[in-house]
């Protein structure tokens, strides 16, 4: 298993013209600079989603499945109606609304918005946690500062080329639409699945639950009264890979 950096994050190289296609890219080289086969499984948490449904659209051949785990969603995709996705969007905090909207509509001021101290910019470049569901709160409270050692070393670059990058490209204008994807696996040889909390504070269910309604070959896992990080509940990254590599659901 291969876990690795999206560029500007850790130790890898900035990429100011990042895009969910130069992901995909990115992750096709390292695959191949690995040696890792002419298939292999894709696994993406949270932002980690905009490169997984990249690789869904712009490398398919080389995927042998793929999990999405609570992916941040992009409001602005086109197949959402109006009504669903901004019932998802004014769930937002104030400051989170306009946050994501400045990323969309100016991306070139993303940075600026979130690092001036006139307002508040967004909750997740300001870490405020009081944004978390009270499930997130207490897996934080367990895990504390000793489970967390690396966390100064994620963003060293700076925040612009890691949480900011990936607010412009996350809720940017995106060249294609996860929704209008097709079966990636119609023989059932492989097979995607979609997994999400009830719960989640940071990404509307609603707009999940729509995501797996248009793609119904999509194997959707909704848990109940789970946040954003229930990947940290124990069992549950067992889980996910068991069901990734064996397409069966598997008790925790």
């Amino acid at each position: 298993m291969v876990s690795f950096d999206r560029p500007g994050y850790g130790e890898s190289d900035a990429n100011p013209n990042r895009t969910p296609k130069s992901l995909a890219l990115d992750i096709e080289e390292l695959a191949n600079q690995l040696s890792l086969g002419t298939k292999f499984y894709i696994i993406g948490y949270s932002m980690g989603g905009q490169a997984t449904w990249a690789c869904l659209k712009y490398i398919p051949h080389r995927l042998a499945g793929a999990a999405l785990v609570t992916p941040v969603v992009n409001y602005w995709w086109k197949s959402f109606p109006s009504d669903i996705s901004n019932e998802a969007y004014n769930l937002q905090p104030r400051n989170d609304q306009w946050a994501v909207r400045v990323a969309h509509y100016a991306p070139w001021l993303t940075h600026w918005w979130n690092s001036q101290k006139w307002f508040l910019g967004s909750s997740v470049v300001t870490r405020n946690l009081g944004l978390l569901s009270k499930s997130d709160k207490e897996i934080l409270f367990k895990i504390g500062a000793a489970g967390r050692p690396h966390e100064g070393e994620i963003r060293q670059q700076g925040t612009h080329e890691t949480v900011i990058r990936d607010m412009i490209v996350g809720f940017g204008k995106w060249e294609f639409d996860p929704m209008e994807l097709e079966n990636l696996f119609p023989n059932k040889e492989g097979s995607v699945h979609l997994w999400q909390g009830d719960d989640d504070a940071l990404v509307p269910v609603t707009l999940q639950r729509y995501v797996a309604k248009k793609l119904p070959w999509v194997h959707y896992h909704e848990i109940p009264g789970a946040g954003h990080m229930f990947p940290l509940f124990p069992g549950m990254v067992d889980n996910i890979v068991k069901t990734l590599l064996t397409n069966e659901e598997v008790e925790n």
